[in-house]
């Protein structure tokens, strides 16, 4: 008699590409079709030398872009190619983020699968996340199905390497601005998300959430109370860089350590001053 065969087993997922100190990469910052000024990109694949020597672990890298302006369902292959094996020679681990704006889901997932199928000489992306912050869908409902469709077709195709959301913090969607994103579909998308980043953007907070440490610190809390979680894996995103103060870049340190995240970063790399690293290195 025939031995019943058992569903395969999903491989683990290792979260460690979130670990540590991140900082953020758009294509706005390193592919010249869209680069708005004249000149040289700011981000070169040598920057990538100076970030790793920086203590950066974790580069957070656009892929791509659903806009005429990309050769097609990733923005530069050759030169993201370069990205990331340059990341890579330079010891970081490179998560490779894109925006679906959910308008045709079709579209969407044809460039997650274009992410997760890249290969540079055999290197691939050690993580993938999903930049939620599109409204185009105006139905709440119809936009939480899907959302909720697209990271789960992500998640069964990314294998044991790690997903990522870049979320709304959930202060700013439950107590700044309810409208934005109601009912948003937490506990939804959990079994699909395995790192979440919420983007603490202080600077574009007034009041009490002005304060870098308040913003973050009730930004992970009731992140992990919508999940039901108080272990959930969270990495927040700080900022914005270029308007933030050593006292802000303190208080972000504080919240991590004392909320025990998994990793932090400061969006984004182009607006980091050389001062600001030994702050962000604070463990």
């Amino acid at each position: 008699m025939a031995a019943c065969s058992s569903p395969a087993t999903p491989p683990p997922v290792d979260t460690a590409p979130y670990r540590g100190l991140g900082t953020w990469v758009s294509v706005f910052d390193y592919v010249p079709a869209f680069v708005p000024t004249a000149g040289p990109p700011p981000v070169v694949p040598a920057t990538l030398d100076d970030v790793a020597k920086l203590g950066v672990h974790t580069l957070y890298l656009q892929a791509t872009i659903d806009d005429p302006r990309a050769a097609g369902l990733i923005a530069d292959p050759p030169l993201l190619a370069t990205m990331l094996r340059r990341a890579h020679a330079d010891g970081l681990a490179v998560v490779a983020w894109y925006y679906p704006q959910l308008v045709d889901p079709t579209r969407d997932a044809a460039r997650l699968d274009a992410i997760l199928a890249f290969r540079a000489g055999g290197q691939r992306f050690d993580g993938v996340a999903l930049d939620i912050e599109s409204g185009q869908v105006a139905n709440v409902t119809d936009r939480n199905r899907r959302l909720v469709a697209l990271a789960r077709h992500v998640r069964s195709r990314a294998g044991n390497r790690p997903v990522g959301a870049i979320v709304y913090p959930a202060v700013l969607l439950e107590a700044v601005n309810p409208n934005l994103w109601p009912a948003f579909p937490y506990r939804a998308l959990a079994p699909s998300i395995d790192v979440w980043l919420p983007m603490t953007y202080w600077t574009l907070r007034t009041g009490p959430y002005r304060d870098a440490f308040t913003y973050t610190d009730q930004s992970v809390a009731r992140l992990r109370a919508d999940l039901h979680d108080p272990h959930a894996a969270v990495a927040p995103i700080g900022g914005e860089a270029a308007s933030s103060t050593p006292g802000d870049l303190d208080g972000f340190a504080l919240a991590a350590q004392r909320d025990d995240v998994l990793g932090r970063s400061l969006y984004d790399v182009t607006g980091t001053a050389t001062s600001d690293w030994p702050y962000l290195r604070r463990p």
